[in-house]
């Protein structure tokens, strides 16, 4: 295991580290619509982050979750107020409206809305709809040749596990629509997921991956955790499990990245200040996985204490913001989530 000194001298795997455009420019635009993809790569995003539910007509639709009471106006939808309800959702009791109870057409009857609006502008809620798979690649290559640069895409496989056992896999379908876009056949696209399973089933229908335009990422969460179809199976690996050197040696063999949380890189101290890097980097390239940490967030009830400006949780402190991104370059990472891609250019950049 190296020294603290000698992680914090890691260089990135990959040949330039990307910024990630977190469910598009989500500090700025409600979460995962067009218009957030839109403004993240107006920002300099590298990637953008489609999450993908389905919805009861088999459409893959971008949303963080399944649940899109937090994230739409379907309350205020009399005409959807039976649909209401609660669901065990990835071992969690979840008590909502769920796409998969949506038509496509329904669906789009909706708007989004700010997830966070104790800490974010709500000014733009009720302006935009959900958005389809099939309209975001459709925005991404009309943004790339409009800009002369490629775009990728990494879109994230949610619920796995539950969305199979009630008949909606979302594996095959999101292969199908990569396949059946001219952009996504060359482009940069890199399938992500907390759960194993179905990143070793995308690893067998693709492929070692050499040759290919699609990666796999294996998302990590907290250590105590264990991915969700792992438990479902009643097995004992832990995600702490898979951040050890044998861990991640294992994750190589079907993955190309890793995407902890920044903390696993960086904790917090004991005073909430940045601590002292841990080796995961270092293990994870020993291994010849990138690392693609999440997620940095510009206001300040996100950054350690020490980097505030101010006392106010909901200011957006680009100065604390910028210095926090660059400790963590500082670790080696190859690439980074952000929900404010201007930011993380700028510390990216120097600009």
């Amino acid at each position: 295991m190296p020294t603290p000194a000698a992680a914090a001298a890691e260089k990135p795997l990959a040949a330039r580290v990307l910024v990630i455009g977190h469910r598009g420019a989500s500090a700025l635009r409600p979460e995962h619509t067009l218009a957030s993809y839109a403004k993240a790569i107006a920002d300099g995003a590298d990637f953008v982050e489609p999450d993908l539910v389905m919805t009861k007509d088999g459409v893959l639709v971008t949303r963080h979750e399944n649940e899109i009471g937090s994230t739409t106006d379907v309350a205020d939808h009399p005409e959807f107020a039976a649909r209401r309800t609660g669901k065990l959702i990835d071992g969690r009791q979840v008590t909502g409206w769920f796409s998969e109870d949506f038509s496509l057409a329904e669906l789009k009857s909706l708007r989004a809305r700010e997830r966070l609006p104790k800490l974010r502008s709500t000014r733009y809620d009720g302006q935009f709809p959900i958005a389809t798979l099939d309209e975001v690649i459709d925005l991404v290559a009309a943004e790339s040749t409009a800009r002369g640069q490629v775009i990728g895409i990494i879109p994230e496989i949610k619920h796995g596990t539950y969305f199979r056992t009630i008949g909606l896999p979302l594996e095959d379908r999101l292969l199908a629509a990569l396949a059946a876009h001219a952009y996504t056949r060359t482009a940069p696209v890199e399938i992500q997921s907390f759960e194993v399973g179905n990143l070793k089933y995308l690893r067998g229908k693709l492929g070692d991956g050499m040759h290919g335009n699609i990666r796999l990422l294996q998302l990590l969460g907290d250590a105590v955790e264990q991915p969700y179809d792992v438990a479902a199976a009643g097995g004992k690996l832990t995600y702490a499990q898979m951040m050890t050197p044998a861990g991640l040696r294992g994750i190589a063999g079907y993955a190309d990245a890793i995407g902890p949380n920044i903390r696993a890189i960086i904790p917090l101290a004991s005073n909430r200040t940045l601590g002292a890097p841990t080796s995961l980097v270092h293990d994870a390239h020993a291994a010849g996985l990138e690392v693609h940490p999440y997620t940095f967030r510009p206001e300040n009830h996100f950054l350690p204490p020490d980097l505030w400006q101010g006392a106010d949780p909901r200011h957006v402190n680009q100065a604390g913001a910028i210095a926090e991104i660059r400790r963590y370059l500082a670790t080696g990472i190859d690439a980074f989530f952000t929900d404010d891609p201007a930011i993380g250019r700028k510390a990216l950049d120097g600009r």
